[in-house]
């Protein structure tokens, strides 16, 4: 009998899907990616084809497996991570979708959220949901759906249609094979960290609240059951990857990068630096309402105990050096901009601000644009490129510092200045900062990070973190591994960036990067 020690992550991410065959070591043994196509019917509108979604994920699965060199039989167990909040309503008798996914970024729901801001109703979401009333969650966009696709209200209170985020519709696909006989023996679940992305879950009991459901007008029969993160969702169609492989693990991304990271405990961050950058914090057990512009998530749960993370995230990341790209022209390649960067000893006194879009957590000022500051004859491209990477570093740096006073005052403690003062003090009980993504191999980042933070920057081996959480889920279900302790030895360090700049300097250079955003708002 064949010995089941791989793990199979599949990653269903906002421009391509991907699959990563990890051993139980947690290395990666083969990888295949597809993209597949945005659709932006008007301004403002953003869909996917979850067919599309689904012919992508299964085909990168397949060739992952052929790539490993192995077959499904020797895998012990998939989990799936995904974007979240996307949107997808489907048939239950014949698994067709009734509509587009609605995708993350979309903001056609935006009126629904203002009607209910307007109704003094934000408290009451963010009490039970930890989430702002944003068109972002997935709850505004089902609602569109069953409002404006002809008869799908009636048809989900007739209990005829299935919704999800796209964990979800993968599951539904992975289970119930090929034919609709099959197909209605699928599972219809999804995991408390998706769920909580809806505004219609009670965080706190990890259940679909009656009163949330009546506010968005969402028939509860549409809704699909919840679970821990780690957990016995059921087994593949068979015919689909050659044999029935268990599904274990789920988790939306961001959360399945925190637990990829071995952050299990309170006060364990993570930083991804991706187009954007999203950083979360562990807070254990304790539901902390932010202060400071933030929003509070389910964190990946590996048993029925509800967890919480502090979430922040930053529009423009990596998307500031595609920018230089494609923009100003100033590189011919992104991979080129740290040399550029480097060829000067620091920005000479600029500031750049990209908010492009405007600027998100601790500011969220939608109307802000982006600008460069400190600009003088001797400025030149390279002082503007180094400006571009210090930036991503500088709105991190704002983030844990906005975690940190939110840590401080739960635990009555003093909280790090307004803004970016008291950088002393941004790690807020954070010993070290973990990063992954795309961004964090680029040194000068990762090393300015850690001279405005003062705490170290730590880069793992393996920087896939979002697909190896999903694996680490997968993997405890099935018991391949005995518990946290075992996948926190596990996590291996790659390189550690210390920060060497005094605090003193450290703040000057936050409160030069505050001064420079108060600028941009106010243009």
């Amino acid at each position: 009998m064949t010995h089941k020690t791989y793990l199979l992550a599949l990653d269903q991410g906002t421009s391509s899907s991907r699959s990563i065959v990890f051993d139980a070591q947690g290395r990666v043994r083969a990888m295949a990616q597809r993209e597949f196509r945005q659709i932006y019917p008007r301004a403002g509108w953003v869909e996917h084809d979850p067919k599309e979604l689904w012919a992508t994920q299964l085909v990168t699965a397949q060739e992952a497996l052929a790539k490993a060199g192995i077959g499904a039989a020797e895998v012990a167990s998939i989990g799936i991570t995904n974007q979240r909040e996307t949107t997808v309503v489907w048939s239950r008798a014949t698994g067709e979708p009734l509509y587009n996914a609605i995708v993350w970024q979309d903001r056609r729901a935006e009126p629904t959220c203002a009607a209910l801001r307007e109704r003094g109703l934000e408290a009451t979401f963010r009490a039970k949901t930890g989430l702002i009333l944003d068109a972002y969650f997935s709850g505004t966009k089902l609602k569109w759906i069953l409002d404006h696709v002809p008869g799908a209200r009636a048809a989900a209170q007739r209990g005829e249609l299935a919704f999800g985020t796209v964990d979800t519709w993968l599951m539904w696909m992975l289970t119930g094979g090929a034919d609709d006989a099959t197909r209605r023996h699928a599972v219809h679940a999804t995991d408390v960290s998706n769920a909580s992305r809806t505004l219609l879950l009670d965080v706190h009991r990890n259940a679909w609240d009656d009163e949330l459901l009546g506010l968005l007008d969402i028939p509860r029969e549409v809704l699909p059951a919840v679970h821990p993160s780690s957990h016995a969702y059921g087994s593949t169609h068979a015919a689909l990857l050659g044999a029935s492989v268990p599904i274990g693990g789920v988790a939306g991304d961001q959360q399945s990068a925190l637990f990829g990271q071995a952050c299990f405990k309170a006060g364990m961050a993570k930083n991804t630096y991706g187009t954007g950058c999203f950083m979360l914090m562990h807070t254990g057990a304790q539901f902390q309402t932010s202060t400071n512009g933030l929003i509070t998530t389910s964190a990946a749960q590996p048993t029925a105990t509800p967890e919480f993370a502090l979430e922040g995230s930053v529009f423009i990341g990596g998307a500031v050096v595609q920018w230089l790209r494609d923009g100003l022209r100033a590189i011919p390649a992104s991979g080129e901009v740290q040399g550029l960067a480097e060829s000067v000893p620091d920005s000479g006194g600029v500031i750049f601000v990209p908010a492009f879009t405007g600027l998100g957590a601790p500011y969220w000022n939608a109307q802000a644009r982006g600008a460069i500051v400190g600009l003088t004859r001797g400025t030149t491209v390279a002082h503007i490129a180094r400006a571009a990477l210090e930036s991503i570093a500088f709105q991190s740096a704002a983030l844990l510092a906005a975690m940190g006073r939110d840590a401080a005052a739960a635990s009555g403690g003093g909280g790090a200045g307004g803004g970016g003062a008291g950088a002393a003090s941004y790690g807020g009980g954070v010993a070290e900062l973990r990063v992954d993504g795309g961004a964090c191999v680029n040194d000068l980042l990762m090393q300015f990070q850690a001279e405005l933070l003062g705490i170290p920057v730590v880069r793992p081996q393996v920087i896939e973190t979002t697909a190896l959480g999903a694996a680490y889920l997968a993997g405890l279900s099935c018991g391949l591994y005995r518990g946290l302790d075992e996948l926190a030895a596990q996590w291996r360090v790659e390189r550690t960036f210390h920060p060497t700049l005094s605090r003193e300097r450290a703040a000057d250079l936050m409160a030069n990067w505050e001064r420079a955003v108060r600028q941009t708002v106010a243009v």
